[in-house]
């Protein structure tokens, strides 16, 4: 590399040479557009985060019946929306720490039971208004009311008095729970004045970056917030988060550079767009995966026989060979995996067994078709496995009639409200979240309507267990009531899989949900 070439490559780095300045001179110096633009980003990387630039991102997952209200998000976009916006009290780190952020202190009491939060001092609100423990404690009280409807009701349930004592927000729980800081982790909980109370859909957080226009399932821009405390992120001025819900449209938006930003890139393209000039596909493995859902309540599929017929009728190896294109891997009807904390792998590793799914299917005394709802928007490639899972279960005697519904209003219409669906799960930090979310059976996203009292008292006793040796113990017993009563087919856990092109960087990997557990937008940062 020749002298000339690394002074054009520091100024640029540094901002003091825009982006096409630079590549058109490297072309010059007879350097190819592919390497200057790799030698660019690694040199921005180096000299670490600066500000300016604008962020356009292209994601899936967005409808016209989205709302800014944090307590109705379901799906990708208001999950990222939120992260640029919100904050919570806590946040879960690359390496699985906890990381205190509108709370900068935690301790629990030494059963448990009662936590007290130090309030971070000098945060402040988007209107101008300070933040306080009692707007921390307004907002869990507003996700702790059954009418909010609230994705974090499930989790909320456990905290039986919520106060505060100056500046210390004190939680107390009906049962001991050891676990309570990463629950309090959820994206759901993002700090509001007056918890929200007030206007839950106003958009006024305390995060890094403010909401300037939002146009449901089309777009939303943000600008960034001045007064935010932390100088560690929020990069870029501002961002714009466009909804394109077609997977072809949103990676030619990423080559074009009319983004920079993608989500849920196809495994089966993923290959092909990571060797265009200029993009990186940033493949993490984590707890996220994709799952039809039965509803245990709702005839045919509160048979027992019937539910462990289909959970038999689908070839989980073909599927996450053809679907996720080795992106991932197998699932066992139950929505944990080796990513999490005391993980049992001793469970038995359910397989294809057409004769089995016979067996179960003829016992239990169905006949006829199936309805099975899914989407392309479900997840990458959800109608492919959908006729996939028709295919291996046509082989047991067993039919599936597959509906494909539309994009929009899927979320709202169709998932928790249909009885058998294709859907996904992002995943949660801890077992006790993920369970406590989706499977208790008083939990509000509880989308197999999943009763089962000995898995409630196994999760109650496993929150407040100290005993590692003992918590495994309970989990183990919990995956398994979940695996062969529960309404969950697993079929495979996907990698999430994003990418970038080389007008930004500062991409780290995080196991914990998309785009760097939705932090991307506020931690990367503009070469150009």
């Amino acid at each position: 590399m020749n002298d000339e070439f690394q002074y054009l490559l520091n100024r640029t780095a540094r901002g003091k040479l825009d982006r096409r300045s630079f590549m058109g001179r490297a072309a010059a110096l007879g350097v190819a557009g592919a390497t200057a633009g790799s030698l660019l980003g690694s040199a921005a990387l180096a000299q670490g985060p600066r500000r300016g630039g604008t962020l356009t991102m292209g994601m899936q997952g967005g409808e016209s019946t989205n709302s800014l209200d944090p307590a109705a998000a379901q799906s990708q976009v208001p999950f990222a929306y939120l992260k640029i916006m919100g904050e919570p009290l806590i946040n879960i780190d690359d390496n699985g720490n906890l990381e205190g952020r509108v709370a900068e202190e935690f301790e629990a009491s030494a059963d448990a039971m009662t936590w007290r939060f130090k309030i971070r001092s000098g945060i402040t609100f988007h209107n101008g208004q300070p933040l306080t423990a009692e707007d921390c404690a307004q907002t869990l009280r507003r996700h702790s009311d059954e009418d909010s409807q609230s994705g974090a009701l499930g989790i909320m349930r456990g905290i039986s008095n919520i106060s505060t004592d100056g500046d210390t927000l004190i939680l107390e729980t009906s049962t001991p729970n050891a676990d309570l800081p990463y629950l309090l982790s959820d994206y759901h909980l993002m700090m509001q004045p007056n918890g929200g109370f007030d206007d839950p859909t106003a958009g006024i957080f305390s995060g890094p970056y403010k909401i300037v226009d939002n146009e449901p399932g089309v777009r939303h821009t943000f600008e960034r917030f001045e007064e935010y405390w932390d100088s560690s992120m929020g990069h870029f001025n501002a961002i714009e988060l466009l909804v394109i819900n077609d997977a072809t449209a949103r990676n030619s938006a990423l080559q074009s550079g009319q983004v920079q930003l993608v989500n849920r890139v196809p495994p089966t393209v993923a290959g092909l767009l990571g060797r265009a000039p200029g993009i990186s596909i940033q493949t993490t493995a984590g707890r996220g995966h994709y799952v039809f859902i039965m509803h245990c309540n709702t005839a045919p599929f509160d048979n027992m026989d019937l539910r462990l017929a289909l959970k038999h009728a689908i070839n989980r190896e073909d599927m996450l060979d053809r679907i996720l294109r080795g992106y991932g891997s197998l699932g066992n009807d139950m929505p944990i995996n080796a990513s999490y904390p005391l993980f049992d792998n001793t469970i038995e590793q359910r397989t294809y067994d057409p004769d089995q799914a016979r067996f179960y299917f003829e016992r239990s005394g169905h006949s006829g078709p199936i309805d099975l709802r899914t989407a392309d928007g479900a997840f990458a490639g959800a109608v492919e496995a959908a006729q996939l899972f028709q295919e291996s279960a046509a082989a047991a005697g067993i039919e599936l009639n597959i509906i494909r519904e539309p994009n929009d209003g899927y979320w709202s219409e169709v998932w928790n409200t249909e009885p058998f669906c294709a859907s996904y799960w992002g995943g949660r930090p801890v077992q006790d979240q993920m369970y406590s979310t989706a499977y208790v059976s008083d939990a509000d996203w509880n989308d197999t309507r999943f009763f089962n009292e000995r898995f409630d008292s196994l999760l109650y006793e496993a929150r407040g267990e100290l005993d590692l040796t003992r918590r495994k113990e309970l989990y183990s017993e919990m995956g398994r009531i979940v695996r062969d009563e529960g309404g969950l087919i697993n079929p495979m856990f996907n990698d999430f899989i994003d990418a970038h092109n080389d007008q930004i960087t500062g991409w780290v990997s995080n196991p914990n949900l998309e785009l760097m557990d939705g932090l991307a937008p506020s931690k990367m940062w503009s070469t150009e």
